[in-house]
């Protein structure tokens, strides 16, 4: 959208607003992967291509360690007449959770955390040392996935298979800002399906190449196969896996430092239940998450609820927004599915009436604050990382003014 500054001052959107007759809920989704990072998507247009199918209005980027789509992102929103909410996440590390062998929304990995900024400064703005911080988290990233591409080699030269996997090409054709091992899985992928147009012929490539193992994917699914060449090959205890730098990790509250000098709102991601309704130490009990998260500083979470049983999603956000943190929903698209942007819960449940109000009362919190900081005032949380005021609601009132007459 124009810049937020330029919309006319709070009292005058909130009586615009009270002037309106339809107070009309609109449709989110507040996280969301590009090409900028890794995505299912092809391109950033293609995101509003199907948001205009969907009749979804509000949408956030949500890049790792990347505002270089924002751009690009807002031009699109404008064009489309979408709201577009700022966001950004990284992957960090708790040392003392560490130490204490404590899982939080990584279940893998004791003191990983992820965490997401939302609603940064547009356009971006992030200074000194954070910035140097952060390109050399990139930098760590790059050198790893070089490493893991020529692993990959050497197995594709092991099978006496032509072909060949660079750095360079991954960049160009696959990667817009940031490489991951998700592009890996992506450049094999295509190689082998350019070379091999038959089942048969990909079945007994992959099986080479997997030392043995047979290919269980659909594989003429791109999905489903760069999935499995991601699962057997590149992560961790496969052949063409490389162990992550600990310079690629910063600690936790660098990375919430990091956020708020960008303007945004330090965000935990919920992963809540699995699919067997397990959760990680962190988060298994609520009250206790919920007093953990305040004694953090740390004032809003977010789910991506098609991990989630509705029921159990249901519970835990209702208690946290009743608890005066914010809450939001994506759905993410950092993997090679097409999923619809419409965000659902596990097994493609549809939020119900209830959640949809949340979804929308969030992103009106983080809209708010965007529009805060843009004339220079305190936001949702202010830049020393303490949440302004106790209530949320005034938050809603004034967001659901700026989508509302920014859509207008």
């Amino acid at each position: 959208m124009k810049n937020l500054s330029t919309l006319p001052e709070k009292s005058e959107l909130l009586e615009w607003l009270n002037a309106q007759t339809n107070h009309q809920i609109f449709k989110v989704n507040a996280h969301l992967h590009t090409p900028y990072s890794f995505s299912a998507f092809k391109n950033i247009a293609q995101i509003f291509e199907l948001a205009e199918k969907e009749d979804m209005k509000v949408l956030g980027i949500n890049d790792f360690y990347s505002t270089d789509g924002y751009s690009e992102f807002n031009e699109l929103a404008l064009k489309h007449k979408i709201f577009p909410l700022f966001n950004i996440e990284f992957i960090g590390v708790n040392l003392s959770d560490k130490e204490k062998g404590i899982r939080l929304n990584d279940p893998g990995n004791p003191g990983r955390v992820y965490l997401s900024g939302k609603g940064l400064n547009y356009p971006p703005k992030l200074e000194e040392p954070y910035l140097s911080m952060v390109n050399q988290i990139k930098k760590e990233i790059v050198a790893r996935v070089t490493l893991m591409t020529d692993k990959v080699n050497e197995l594709l030269s092991e099978i006496n298979s032509d072909i060949y996997i660079s750095i360079d090409e991954i960049l160009e054709k696959y990667a817009v800002d940031l490489v991951r091992e998700r592009h890996i899985a992506k450049a094999i992928r295509v190689k082998v399906f350019e070379k091999y147009s038959s089942v048969e012929e990909r079945y007994k490539f992959f099986e080479k190449l997997y030392s043995g193992q047979k290919p269980t994917a659909n594989l003429n699914g791109i999905a489903e196969t760069e999935n499995e060449i991601r699962n057997n090959l590149l992560k961790a205890g496969k052949r063409a896996f490389v162990e992550e730098n600990s310079k690629a990790f910063l600690e936790v509250n660098i990375i919430k430092d990091i956020i708020l000098n960008a303007g945004g709102i330090p965000t935990y991601p919920l992963l809540a239940d699995n699919n067997k309704g397990e959760y990680t130490r962190f988060e298994q009990d609520k009250e206790t998450l919920l007093k953990e998260l305040k004694s953090r500083r740390v004032y809003s979470i977010e789910f991506i609820p098609n991990r989630n049983d509705i029921e159990r999603l249901k519970d835990y956000a209702m208690f946290f927004w009743e608890n005066e943190i914010l809450v939001t929903f994506g759905t993410e698209h950092n993997t090679p599915e097409m999923i619809p942007l419409t965000v659902q819960t596990r097994g493609h449940v549809d939020l119900d009436e209830e959640l949809k109000e949340l979804s929308y009362k969030g992103a009106c919190v983080v809209a708010a604050h965007q529009y805060l900081v843009a004339k220079g005032e305190d936001g949702f949380v202010k830049t020393n990382g303490e949440r302004n005021g106790e209530s949320l609601q005034p938050f809603v009132e004034l967001g659901h003014a700026v989508i509302s007459k920014s859509l207008n």
